[in-house]
């Protein structure tokens, strides 16, 4: 390595980019409803309470998972009502979904921020809702991955099989996928082993965003890798049962109300982690520098060891080209080591 080489190799780390992750669940975390309550399910003459509970009841009497069995639900609905559901009905129910206070602003804002501070931050969704209808909706855009449940459609565009079920356990996979850059959802590469310095997104850059406990495998699992969770309530209801026992039971870095404005505690919160990963990256970034230096003595170190111990048994010509070698490894080390 010469002295231009290294003067990259230490550009390079300064330039590296810094990336953050924050994951959502939708429904009563960006929504204050399970997406399908506000037109889908009225639209099929039900009210949801109905709905739900012979979504849960057909679970429970055939061992189904619960999502799959209200993807069920609906196909079986909408034949019984001769309503054929399409992506682009979904996507239309979508465009109705209400949100919290700020959430349509809120990615600009928080991109802003982490931008001052050398971060980009990619948002995602984690959700057991329906993707047709979260890429219907105001916020779609936003999101580098939707990760839902989806259904596997027939030629003329109708709902017809679930493609995907994602439920509270199997959201964990997506963490993974997020942060080893492997984003396609039939991509079995996600279970191969990646070293730390290898990941897309290190896990301490994560945070996740939930309201209840079909969060709490993703919120562990972020939580215990040195990431952070959040864990919001709906600011009208007030309840907060749910993250005063999941922030006891230490699933959650900090909860507070789905206010997603700008002076939100919500708000205040996200800027503090956004400092804090900045000031750890920043560290990061020094301590690789560094090491270049420890590295190159090292090396050298070693080198020199090794012709002391076994003086007769190197060869002089393969001795002077290593005693070069040391000579220009210390000519690399910033300071005098002799």
């Amino acid at each position: 390595m010469g002295e231009t080489e290294k003067d990259k190799v230490i550009e390079q780390i300064k330039e590296r980019p810094i990336r953050m992750a924050i994951c959502y669940d939708f429904d009563k975390t960006l929504s204050p409803d399970d997406m399908q309550a506000f037109t889908l399910i009225p639209s099929l003459e039900m009210d949801k309470s109905t709905f739900w509970t012979q979504s849960n009841d057909l679970a429970k009497e055939n061992l189904m998972d619960n999502n799959l069995a209200w993807m069920y639900q609906l196909i079986t609905l909408s034949k019984a009502k001769r309503k054929s559901i399409k992506r682009e009905y979904f996507n239309e129910v979508g465009q109705s979904v209400p949100l919290y206070k700020g959430v349509v602003e809120w990615f600009e804002r928080v991109n802003q921020y982490a931008a001052k501070k050398g971060i980009e931050v990619e948002h995602y969704i984690i959700s057991s809702g329906l993707k047709e209808i979260i890429e219907g909706s105001k916020i779609a855009g936003e999101f580098k991955r939707i990760y839902a449940s989806s259904y596997l459609y027939s030629p003329d565009g109708i709902a017809e099989w679930p493609a995907q079920a994602i439920n509270y356990t199997n959201k964990t996979q997506y963490i993974f996928r997020i942060a080893k850059g492997i984003f396609k959802e039939y991509d079995e590469r996600v279970n191969d082993s990646m070293q730390d310095e290898q990941l897309y997104i290190p896990y301490e850059n994560f945070v996740y965003i939930g309201d209840s406990a079909t969060d709490i495998p993703c919120m562990r699992l972020v939580k215990s890798k040195g990431g952070y969770s959040i864990g919001v309530y709906d600011p009208e209801k007030n309840q907060r049962k749910k993250v005063y026992q999941l922030f006891a039971d230490g699933r959650l870095s900090f909860y507070t109300a789905a206010d997603y404005s700008a002076r939100s505690e919500l708000m205040q919160y996200m800027k503090t982690i956004i400092d804090e990963v900045a000031a750890k990256e920043r560290i990061k970034t020094e301590q690789k520098v560094l090491k270049i230096n420890a590295d190159l003595y090292k090396m050298a170190s070693q080198m020199e060891t090794l012709l002391t111990q076994f003086p007769g048994a190197i060869p002089a010509k393969e001795k002077k080209v290593i005693d070069k070698e040391i000579a220009e490894m210390k000519e690399l080390l910033d300071g005098k080591v002799d």
